[in-house]
């Protein structure tokens, strides 16, 4: 009898700590899927947080330049007052691209919870469907080699010694070195910056076919077109504002004439 109590009393500890245990896995497996389940979500809210960040500092290089302008003024320096309004144009100018950029990030991430919300538990992760754009991308770009047709027709898909195909492949690189492996463990800037990858990829191969002459993807549409020619203006005009102050030739100051 003692020695039946003796166990008896021996697993009492055990069955508690196991379930537990259980508890605790299962909390942590259904933790792990609805984070992955959010994924798209949650990736909108970390480019929020970025574009508000962004916003932030914008706003700060407008109060700075501002105050240069005021101090200029107040020292009655012709150039240093040029320069600091020239400065306070264009800080003003990142400023309302800052903010139109939150804008659009805000939009996403009503957009991500509606999807979140309308997603059943049957529907693929954000992240599957980001392998699965990949997957598609990389398919199609091997048909080119595979199909015999297709590799006659077209040889500078493939060919890797044309420029397009040149940035195909290194945007092939990005894509891989980006990809996560693990579904339930994606942090959101990982999932941000494979997107971002995915997009590219797209684009890269998108150009290399219409280069080859591929039916189906020359001229451009009218949209991807402007698109294209907007996002080109906009680095060319970000690009320049950042030269412009290096660009306009300063004026040197005008020397009082002796009295």
């Amino acid at each position: 009898m003692e020695t039946i109590l003796l166990i008896v009393s021996g697993w009492l500890w055990i069955v508690p700590a196991a379930a537990a245990a259980g508890t605790v896995a299962y909390v942590g497996l259904t933790t792990r899927g609805r984070r992955a389940r959010r994924l798209e979500l949650d990736a909108a809210r970390h480019e929020e947080s970025q574009a508000y960040r962004e916003l932030v500092t914008a706003k700060a290089r407008v109060r700075t330049a501002h105050a240069d302008v005021m101090t200029a003024k107040a020292r009655a320096a012709t150039p240093l007052a040029a320069e600091a309004r020239r400065e306070l144009q264009i800080a003003r100018q990142s400023e309302k691209s800052a903010s139109l950029a939150l804008r659009a990030s805000r939009s996403r991430v009503k957009a991500g919870y509606s999807q979140y919300r309308a997603a059943s538990p049957h529907d693929p992760l954000p992240i599957e469907r980001l392998w699965a754009e990949h997957d598609a991308v990389n398919t199609r770009w091997l048909s080119y080699e595979t199909d015999v047709d297709k590799a006659l027709k077209y040889p500078q898909v493939t060919d890797s010694r044309h420029p397009s195909t040149v940035v195909f492949l290194r945007a092939q690189r990005e894509a891989i070195a980006k990809r996560p492996t693990l579904r339930d463990r994606v942090t959101p800037a990982q999932y941000v910056e494979y997107r971002v990858a995915v997009r590219a990829l797209q684009a890269a191969l998108v150009e290399a076919e219409r280069q080859a002459g591929v039916p189906g993807t020359a001229p451009p549409s009218a949209a991807a077109s402007t698109a294209a020619t907007i996002g080109a203006a906009a680095a060319m005009i970000a690009e320049l504002a950042d030269r412009l102050p290096s660009m306009i030739p300063r004026t040197p100051p005008r020397e009082t004439p002796p009295t």
